[in-house]
């Protein structure tokens, strides 16, 4: 999305900052965990984070929390204490990139709801991943060229509309708010 900024129309004095995790931290997957990195990194003075001004989005997969984990609202409690955009999606991050293909809700999605939001498993991979590769021919865990799929983000953005976008009402339905972000930083014209 940095790539495209212009083409989607945010504002040009909109920093947008991508903050990977180091070598130490490229462990922290847990939800809880970024949120508390997330904080840890705003406190950094090197980063001049301004609290006021600047929003933090922390994206994960909710699926966790459906089988293993619980503690979901509380999660998505401390995320908003802290003032973080949650970008959620269920059962995880690959049903948001399916989206960026024409059709991909009523081919792919809708038929396969019950098994995608159970998180199914086709071999050795879930059932959203296996759809993904058949659309991309690609392993998106490996293949930078996965990247490409930004140019297609109107098509993701509108068929998101079809999901469930409430971060609060995610558990147990097929949720992605990843383009719902993208549309707030549009809308945002750094007034």
């Amino acid at each position: 999305m940095i790539d495209i900024r212009k083409r989607l129309g945010i504002h040009p004095l909109i920093d947008i900052c991508l903050w990977e995790k180091t070598e130490e931290d490229k462990d922290i997957s847990y939800p809880r965990n970024l949120i508390e990195f997330a904080e840890e990194r705003k406190a950094d003075a090197e980063l001049a984070f301004d609290r006021k001004h600047d929003k933090m989005i922390i994206v994960f997969d909710a699926d966790i929390f459906s089988a293993k984990v619980k503690g979901y609202e509380d999660v998505v409690s401390l995320g908003e204490q802290y003032g973080d955009i949650l970008g959620i999606t269920n059962p995880n991050f690959e049903l948001y990139l399916l989206l960026h293909f024409p059709k991909s809700y009523e081919e792919d999605i809708l038929p396969n709801a019950e098994r995608l939001i159970r998180n199914e498993k086709v071999g050795n991979m879930r059932l959203s991943y296996s759809l993904l590769q058949k659309r991309t021919g690609v392993n998106s865990k490996t293949n930078k060229s996965i990247g490409d799929l930004a140019e297609k983000v109107e098509t993701a953005i509108e068929q998101e509309k079809y999901l469930n976008q409430d971060v609060h009402r995610c558990l147990g339905q097929l949720t992605s708010c990843i383009g719902r972000i993208i549309e707030l930083i549009r809308s945002d014209k750094a007034q």
